[in-house]
Parts: structure tokens; sequence; C-alpha cells
């Protein structure tokens, strides 16, 4: 885990960006868009693995209920690489992403990602206000690419 946490209170908090974080991975997973949708902000932001933007958490809930209609995802794995805080009540998450498609076994490079989240503390709970979920192309960069492979296979 790459929680970087400067006081105990910090450290208490990275965990609950994290366990956010880890709830919007396991609602994708379930296919559930109102646990998904309900994890963010009334005027957050979504920019998906195609560059498509949802906006708000009821388009967020009724892209993807559309989206899970229509095709059949793969699961996420995932790693979570660093929670950075901006202020106290802002915090960036990163983290590295695989999908095993439905019916394999093994990870499909392809989809790999990178994964961005801003959170930020809403009373007594983090909710997420961005979400960014980037292909990792590493033009030219093969060795980058299957590096990123090994790091989730070693999730598995």
């Amino acid at each position: 885990m790459g929680t970087q946490a400067k006081s105990p209170q910090n450290s208490s908090a990275a965990r609950e960006i994290e366990t956010l974080y880890r709830n919007l991975i396991d609602s994708w997973n379930r296919r559930n868009t109102a646990d998904f949708a309900a994890l963010f902000t009334e005027d957050s932001t979504v920019v998906g693995f195609d560059g498509s933007q949802m906006n708000g958490s009821a388009e967020i809930e009724s892209t993807l209920a559309q989206i899970f209609a229509d095709h059949v995802t793969a699961p996420y794995i995932g790693k979570v690489r660093e929670v950075r805080f901006l202020t106290p009540e802002v915090a960036l998450l990163r983290a590295i992403v695989g999908m095993i498609p439905p019916g394999q076994t093994t990870l499909n490079p392809a989809v790999n990602a990178i994964q961005t989240l801003v959170a930020t503390k809403h009373g007594p709970t983090w909710k997420i206000a961005l979400f960014q979920n980037t292909p990792t192309q590493f033009h030219g960069r093969p060795d980058l690419a299957q590096h990123l492979t090994d790091e989730q296979h070693q999730l598995l």
C-alpha cells in the first residue's frame, strides 16, 4: 500500500479514503449502479476509460445502468499506490487496475489503467468529487506496460 500519512489522524483518514476506493471497485465488480453512484458528491465528475464524462451522481447511476445493460463488463483488480492530502478535507488517491475478461483467468493488458480519485470530506464521511480512469498505453515503452501487468499479476 502506498498510503502517505503524516499524522495518526491522516492515517485514519487515508484508510477511510482507501475504503471509499475499494467500495467503488467492489460496486463496479458487483455491477451495482446505486452503490457506485452513492459514493459520489452531487456535483462530481467521472472521466471514463474512453474519455467519456459523467457529471453528478444521478447521471453516473443512469449511464452505468445503460453500460451494464448493454455490455458484459470485466471486474477490476486494483492496487492503491498513494493517498495524499491536498488539504485536511481534500485527498488524492492514485491506483493501478487491470481487468480479467469474463470467462478468462488472466489479465488483459490492453485495458490496464491508472485511476485517480479526488475525495472530499462531507461531514463525517468522504465522497468522491472526481474519478478518472486513464488507459495505460505507454506508447513506445512496452517495458512500462509489462511492469504494470507484472505488478497486477502479484495481486492475483
